[in-house]
């Protein structure tokens, strides 16, 4: 595979994983609009369903080792843990 093209599959992966965040976050505002209540759910559904298969796209896109990389950035429980390195940085000194 031409290298560009690689680096055009990997852009446009972790793009795609990025971009699902908007569905994600269409699925806790959908609720706030004056909606019928199954037009809500129906929305709400459509939009996680959405959010994982725009994010799963990305993932085949950018392959394993960059996808479990990424991943591992945007889960949230991992936002605010101090690295290996630098806790060992702050103990030695």
């Amino acid at each position: 595979m031409d290298n560009n093209k690689k680096n055009w599959q990997i852009k446009l992966g972790i793009f795609l994983m990025i971009f699902s965040g908007v569905f994600f976050a269409a699925t806790f505002i959908i609720p706030l609009f004056d909606l019928p209540t199954k037009t809500k759910v129906i929305a709400s559904t459509t939009s996680l369903i959405l959010m994982e298969v725009v994010f799963w796209s990305g993932g085949l896109l950018v392959g394993k080792e960059l996808f479990t990389k990424y991943k591992k950035q945007l889960n949230p429980k991992n936002w605010f843990k101090k690295k290996r390195s630098e806790t060992v940085e702050q103990q030695s000194k």
